[in-house]
C-alpha cells in the first residue's frame, strides 16, 4: 500500500470544558494538584506521556474523552470549582504587599536568572538554582508582589539523562517548540512578533520573546532561534549551559542586555532590579547606557544611579564556579560598549578584573555584579559568612564581618512541594488556609494533633506511590538495557514500602560526595541487609555532560547496585527531574546530604522533604546550620572546616554509619504497643514544624522584599528625583573622596590617652583613647573617626563580636590636624584587640565601608 499523505485532526474543546485552556497557559497547575487532575482524569496515560504538558495534551487528546468528560457531572462539579478559585486568585486585589506596601504596589521589580524551574513540562531548568528561582516566582505571585521575570527560551531541554546498562550517563538533547509549551508569542503595540536586536561581538542579533504566565506574574522568555539570525546565533538559546565561554557569554549578553531592551520595548520600566547569579549582570551595563544616552549623564553617574536600585543574590560558595572569561573575550565583546559610553578599556576591565595566584588578569562576573549593585547578598547564613570572606578583597581593608553581603536563607514553595495527601491531611487537622500560614509557626502548633495513625497511614500511601514511580522508571530502564524480564520483576519487588527507605538526588557534582556512605562497602552492606531491621537506598541525579568525575560517582553507585549484598538495597533512578523529585522528596523517610563543608550555599531538596515529614540527615552546612534543633532530624559533620579532606571523609563517614546503626535505624524500627513507631512519628511532626515555618518562600520572598525590594525601589527613586540630581551630586562626591582619600592621616595623640601596645584594665574601667586626623582636602564633616574592638578566644580574633565606637572631635590643633577621642569600655572581661580608623560618611551610603575607604592608624 502506497500512503500519499497525512491528516491531523486537532480536538477541540467542548464549550463546557473551554476554561481549561486558561489553565494550561497558565503555571499555577504547577502548585495546584486539582487543578493538573483535571486533565489527568481525561486520558492518565497520554497525560504521563506528554510529561504532563497541558497544551500538548489538549492537543492530542481524543475529542470523545472530552465529551466523556464533558457529560460526567461530578467532573464538571470539581472543573467548576477550581475555575473558580483560579478566578478568585487572579483578580485578588487584597494581598499581602498591597496591604503591607500600599504606596509602592505599582513599583515593579524584575528578576533575571538564567534558568526558571516550575515544573517539568516546561523544562528550562537543570536543577537547585532554576527550581528556587521559579519557586520564588510563585511565592511572589501568591503574595502579590509586582514582580516579573526574564530569562532564556532554550529549544532543547536541558538533558534527558538515559543510565546503559555499565552505568554510563548518556545526555540526550530533545527539542522543543514553543507553541507546544505552556507559553505565548509577545507581540509589540502594532501586531507583529515583538523583536528587538542586540548587539554580540559586533554582530546584531536578532530577539522574539514569549510570555509565561506564573500565576500573576508574568516571565518573559528571550529567543534567537530566528530565520534572519546567523546558524550560530540562531544556536545562541538552544542549550542551558551548553557550549563553550563563548556560547556563555553570549548566553549572557542576550539575557541581560536583551532582557533590558526587551522590557524597554514594551514599555515596561521596572523600579528594582534583581540579579540571581551574575548570569545576568550584563542588565546593569545597558542600564548604565541607557541612562547616558537619555540623560546626558556620565559613566559614574549612570553607575551610581543603576546600583541604588539593582539587587544581586550569589549562590556560588567556591571561587571557581563563579564566571569568568579572559580579558580578550571582553576585548572581542565589549570594546564598542565602553566606546560608546565614552570610557576607557582600564576604566571598563577595573569593573570585573580579578588577579590570579599565577599573576595574570581575569574579568569576573562576580565581581562585576557586586560592584554595580547595592544590595547584596547570600543564600543562608553561613553562605553569607563564606561570600563575605570570598569577596573582601573586593573591599580591601574592610574588616570580614562588615563586608556588605548579607544573606536571604533559602526556602522552598511549599504549596508546590507538599505531595496531596500530606496537603489533605493539612487541610483535615491544622485547616484549608495553611498555604497562606507557612510562616506564621503559631499556626503550624496544630501538627503536633495530628493522630499518630492518621500521619502514619498518609506516609505510607505517599511511600507506595513513590514506589510505583520508582518502579515504572526503573523498569523502563532496565528494558531498555536488554535486563531480563524475570530479574526485572524481582527488582521492583524488592521496593517495599515497610523498608526504611533512604534517598539522595540531586546533582552530581564531586563535592556532594555521592560515594561517601560506601566508603566502608562491607559495614554499609551489613546495614542495609539487615533481615530484622532492613534499609533500602534510592540514588538519583545527573552530573553535567562535561563533569568526568560526576558521571564517574554515577557509575560507581550504579555498579555497586549490582553486587550482592546490595543488589535490591541499592537502587539508581536515571533521569531526575522535577517529576521524579516531587514523588522522592515526599516519599523517602530520611533524606541523606553529605557535602564537604562550606560549599553547600544553601541547599532546598531536604527543605521539600521535611514539610512532607521526612527526616533529614545531612552534614551541618547551608540552610540545615539553621534549621537542625536536635529533634527534627540527624546532623553530622563537625561545625569547624577541615583542610585534610581524607581525613574528613573518614570521619563523616564513620558518623553516617554509626548514627545510621545506633540513633536512625532503631528509632524507625521501635514500635510501641499501638504498632507505631512513636519517636520517629515525633520527629516527623517537629520536621514538618521546624522545616515549614522557616524555609519557605513565602518568608524568603517577605525577606527580600523588607530588606531589598522595596529599599532599593525607594533608593532608585531618589537618585532619580530632579533629572537624577543625588546620583550626580553623589558621583561627584565618590570621586572626589577616591581622589584625595591617600592624602588622609591619623595617629594618636599623646596628651594623656594611652600609646597603644598592650596594656591591662580592672573590669569596666574605661579606655581612654585621643587621635589626630589630617583631612587633607577632605572636610572633617564628611569623616568619621572610629575605634573597632574585637575580642580574641584563644588564637581567633572574633569579629563577628566586634563592636564600633564613634570617636568624637573635641578640638582643633594648630597645625590643621583635628582632635577626637573616646573612652571604650569592654561589655566583658577577656583579651580585646583594639584598632583607630577613618571611613567616609555620607547620607546616601548604606554604610560606612560601602566604597571600601579605610584608613586604619598605624597601617
Amino acid at each position: 500500500m502506497q500512503y500519499i499523505g497525512n491528516i491531523t485532526v486537532v480536538s477541540e474543546l467542548p464549550n463546557e470544558l473551554r476554561r481549561l485552556n486558561d489553565l494550561a497557559y497558565n503555571l499555577y497547575f504547577s502548585w495546584r494538584p486539582e487543578a493538573r487532575q483535571l486533565f489527568r482524569l481525561i486520558d492518565p496515560a497520554l497525560w504521563t506521556r506528554l510529561n504532563h504538558n497541558p497544551v500538548k495534551f489538549l492537543r492530542e487528546v481524543q475529542q470523545k474523552k472530552l465529551q466523556r468528560v464533558a457529560n460526567d457531572e461530578d467532573y464538571l462539579k470539581n472543573y467548576t470549582r477550581i475555575v473558580a478559585e483560579f478566578d478568585a486568585y487572579m483578580k485578588a486585589k487584597k494581598t499581602w504587599f498591597v496591604e503591607n506596601y500600599p504606596a509602592d504596589k505599582d513599583q515593579l521589580i524584575a528578576y533575571f536568572s538564567a534558568e526558571f524551574g516550575f515544573h517539568e513540562s516546561l523544562p528550562i531548568y537543570s536543577g537547585g538554582l532554576g527550581v528556587l528561582a521559579g519557586d520564588h516566582i510563585k511565592s511572589a505571585s501568591d503574595l502579590g508582589i509586582p514582580l516579573l521575570g526574564v530569562s532564556l527560551f532554550y529549544h532543547q531541554t536541558y538533558f534527558t539523562q538515559q543510565i546503559d546498562a555499565n552505568g554510563n550517563q548518556i545526555a540526550l538533547y530533545i527539542p522543543q517548540s514553543g507553541s507546544e509549551l505552556p507559553m505565548q508569542p509577545v507581540f509589540a503595540k502594532t501586531g507583529e512578533r515583538l523583536q528587538v536586536s542586540v548587539e554580540v561581538a559586533q554582530r546584531s542579533v536578532a530577539i522574539q520573546a514569549w510570555e509565561v504566565q506564573v500565576g500573576r506574574v508574568s516571565i518573559y522568555l528571550l529567543d534567537t532561534n530566528l530565520p534572519e539570525n546567523a546558524p550560530e546565533d540562531r544556536l545562541i538559546t538552544s542549550k542551558l549551559y551548553g557550549g563553550d565561554q563563548e556560547m556563555r557569554i553570549s548566553q549572557e549578553i542576550i539575557l541581560g542586555m536583551g532582557g533590558v531592551k526587551v522590557l524597554n520595548a514594551l514599555g515596561i520600566e521596572p523600579a528594582a532590579w534583581h540579579m540571581n547569579e551574575g548570569h545576568s549582570v550584563f542588565l546593569a551595563l545597558e542600564r548604565i547606557r541607557d541612562l547616558i544616552r537619555r540623560e546626558s549623564m556620565d559613566f559614574y553617574e549612570a553607575l551610581e544611579a543603576v546600583s541604588a536600585s539593582t539587587i544581586f543574590t550569589t549562590h556560588t560558595p567556591v571561587p571557581a564556579g563563579n564566571d569568568a572569561f579572559p580579558l580578550h573575550f571582553m576585548d572581542k565583546y565589549f570594546q564598542r560598549y565602553w566606546e560608546s559610553i565614552g570610557i576607557r578599556r582600564y576604566q571598563f576591565m577595573e569593573l570585573g578584573s580579578q588577579v590570579q595566584p599565577e599573576g595574570y588578569e581575569i574579568f569576573n562576573l562576580t565581581i562585576l555584579s557586586l560592584k554595580l549593585s547595592k544590595f547584596r547578598n547570600g543564600v543562608s547564613a553561613l553562605h553569607g559568612d563564606v561570600s563575605r570572606k570570598m569577596w573582601k578583597d573586593v573591599w580591601a581593608g574592610v574588616p570580614t564581618n562588615e563586608i556588605p553581603i548579607g544573606h536571604v536563607t533559602n526556602g522552598v514553595h511549599s504549596h508546590t512541594w507538599t505531595i496531596y495527601q500530606m496537603q489533605q491531611l493539612f487541610d483535615k487537622h491544622i485547616g484549608k488556609e495553611w498555604p497562606d500560614k507557612v510562616d506564621d509557626p503559631g499556626f503550624w502548633k496544630g501538627v503536633d494533633q495530628i493522630p499518630n495513625q492518621e500521619l502514619w497511614d498518609t506516609k505510607m500511601v505517599v511511600k507506595e506511590n513513590m514506589l510505583d514511580h520508582l518502579r515504572a522508571r526503573l523498569e523502563n530502564q532496565q528494558m531498555r538495557n536488554k535486563v531480563g524480564t524475570l530479574k526485572v520483576q524481582r527488582l521492583k519487588a524488592m521496593l517495599k514500602p515497610e523498608i526504611l527507605t533512604i534517598g539522595f538526588a540531586r546533582r552530581f557534582a564531586t563535592y556532594k560526595r555521592a560515594t561517601l556512605i560506601f566508603r566502608d562497602k562491607e559495614r554499609l552492606r551489613r546495614i542495609l541487609s539487615n533481615p530484622e531491621r532492613p534499609v533500602q537506598l534510592i540514588f538519583s541525579g545527573k552530573a553535567h555532560p562535561k563533569d568526568r568525575g560526576g558521571q564517574d560517582l554515577i557509575r560507581q553507585i550504579h555498579n555497586i547496585s549490582m553486587e550482592d549484598g546490595f543488589r535490591g538495597r541499592l537502587f539508581f533512578i536515571e533521569n531526575y527531574d522535577m517529576s521524579l523529585a516531587r514523588d522522592l522528596i515526599s516519599g523517602v523517610d530520611v533524606w541523606l546530604n553529605n557535602p564537604r563543608r562550606p560549599q553547600e550555599a544553601s541547599g532546598t531538596s531536604g527543605q521539600k522533604v521535611g514539610m512532607n515529614g521526612g527526616v533529614n540527615f545531612s552534614v551541618l552546612d547551608g540552610w540545615w546550620c539553621e534549621g537542625y534543633d536536635g529533634e527534627n532530624g540527624f546532623a553530622f559533620g563537625d561545625r569547624e572546616d577541615y583542610s585534610d579532606l581524607d581525613e574528613l571523609d573518614s570521619w563523616d563517614s564513620d558518623a553516617i554509619y554509626d548514627i545510621m546503626e545506633n540513633d536512625l535505624i532503631p528509632t524507625y524500627y521501635s514500635h510501641g504497643e499501638d504498632g507505631l513507631p512513636g519517636d520517629w512519628l515525633k520527629m516527623m511532626k517537629r520536621s514538618i514544624f521546624t522545616v515549614m515555618t522557616q524555609f519557605n518562600t513565602h518568608r524568603m520572598v517577605k525577606d527580600y522584599v523588607n530588606d531589598m525590594y522595596v529599599p532599593a525601589i525607594h533608593q532608585g527613586v531618589k537618585f532619580a528625583e530632579s533629572k537624577y540630581k543625588i546620583a550626580r551630586s553623589f558621583a561627584a562626591w565618590r570621586e572626589r573622596m577616591e581622589s584625595n582619600w591617600s592624602h588622609l592621616g591619623v595617629r594618636l595623640h599623646y596628651d594623656d590617652s594611652v600609646m597603644g601596645g598592650d596594656m591591662q584594665l580592672r573590669y569596666h574601667q574605661p579606655l581612654k583613647l585621643k587621635v589626630a586626623l589630617t583631612p587633607g582636602e577632605l572636610k572633617p564633616e564628611e569623616l568619621k573617626v572610629q575605634v573597632f574592638l574585637v575580642p580574641v578566644s584563644g588564637m581567633a580574633i572574633e569579629e563577628l563580636d566586634s563592636q564600633t565606637i564613634e570617636m568624637k572631635q573635641s578640638g582643633q590643633a594648630n597645625d590643621g590636624q583635628y582632635l577626637y577621642e573616646a573612652e571604650i569600655v569592654p561589655n566583658d572581661s577577656g583579651t580585646y584587640r583594639y584598632a583607630v580608623r577613618v571611613v567616609p560618611t555620607h547620607k546616601q551610603l548604606s554604610r560606612d565601608v560601602e566604597l571600601g575607604l579605610v584608613t586604619w592608624l598605624g597601617a
